[in-house]
């Protein structure tokens, strides 16, 4: 068993393979969202506040804090982001950039053990990460693709997070703290990125022995109904041993779905977080009392 510890300065959130699923909240990034990333570049903030608020609300266990705005003083404004999130909020963050500058600001006012997102099986990458990572203390996301690009092999992607595991080794990094990314490719374009996730997240657990995560919402681009695609593959990939997922929690259909498999797989014990969510509160009398339901309360006919 593997077990991968985040921490805050306050608060521990395990990634493993017989625990509940970990959800990392996706939402506290500029790219795609114009707005945000105005705001952030010009040191404005409310939108992330809110990002935050917001997604704690509907479940996230973690929250991925990203500032990668062209043009923009990326260090400091992730810097300044993660010391605003940490003063809102005791969950575990993951810093997302692919600026070792940026990284090495946000780790440096990080409280606790923070997951870095991310390192590639490049060289250049590895060895500018994994030794920010180890000063640091925190854990890293391990993409499985290098200098030839992704490939669309699993065999391929399988050997590059292999690799990464054994240089993450080499300096002093467990495999415990390595979650792999076995890169989620778009479903409709590849027709069998599915599989290829499923087999990988598989072959990652049981021979590797390693957590793993994804964007879990790049399946679904370019399709209709993404959060349906997206509820149906996140499912099936728990199944097969994905333990976590930088994902939008405000989707219901997400979190219903991982809710649901947390059931199924034993993760959930006596179903006791499911009932809490979605147990219907007792009926309430015309009194405000608690009402006793139809059946015990129907008067019963009188007998000749």
């Amino acid at each position: 068993m593997t077990d991968t510890v985040i921490s805050s300065h306050k608060k521990e959130v395990v990634i493993g393979f017989e625990r509940p699923f970990v959800v990392i909240g996706e939402r506290i990034n500029p790219t795609g969202r114009k707005q945000l990333a105005a705001e952030m570049a010009a040191g404005d903030y409310s939108r992330v506040v809110k990002d935050v608020e917001d997604q704690l609300a509907h479940g996230a266990h973690m929250l991925d804090v990203n500032a990668g705005i062209p043009l923009a003083d990326e260090p400091a404004i992730l810097a300044q982001t993660i010391e605003l999130v940490q003063s809102l909020t005791d969950v575990p963050l993951c810093i997302d950039s692919s600026i070792i500058k940026a990284l090495e600001a946000g780790l440096s006012v990080y409280k606790g053990k923070a997951l870095v997102n991310s390192v590639t099986g490049e060289d250049e990458s590895l060895e500018a990460v994994l030794p920010l990572v180890k000063k640091h203390g925190a854990a890293v996301v391990a993409i499985s693709n290098d200098e030839t690009g992704i490939s669309q092999d699993p065999d391929v992607r399988f050997a590059i997070a292999k690799k990464i595991v054994e240089r993450a080794a080499d300096h002093g990094i467990p495999a415990c703290d390595v979650v792999v990314d076995p890169l989620v490719m778009p479903i409709g374009a590849v027709g069998t990125a599915g599989r290829q996730v499923f087999a990988l997240c598989h072959r990652m657990q049981k021979e590797l022995k390693v957590n793993t995560t994804c964007g879990a919402s790049n399946v679904s681009f370019g399709l209709p109904n993404r959060n349906g695609i997206n509820a149906a593959f996140v499912s099936m990939a728990i199944a097969s041993g994905l333990t976590s997922a930088i994902t939008n929690p405000l989707h219901s259909e997400i979190m219903t779905s991982i809710l649901g498999a947390d059931v199924m797989m034993g993760h959930d014990p006596d179903c006791m977080r499911w009932i809490k969510r979605f147990r219907e509160p007792p009926a309430m009398g015309a009194d405000g009392a608690e009402g006793r339901g139809r059946r015990q309360t129907r008067r019963r006919r009188a007998t000749t």
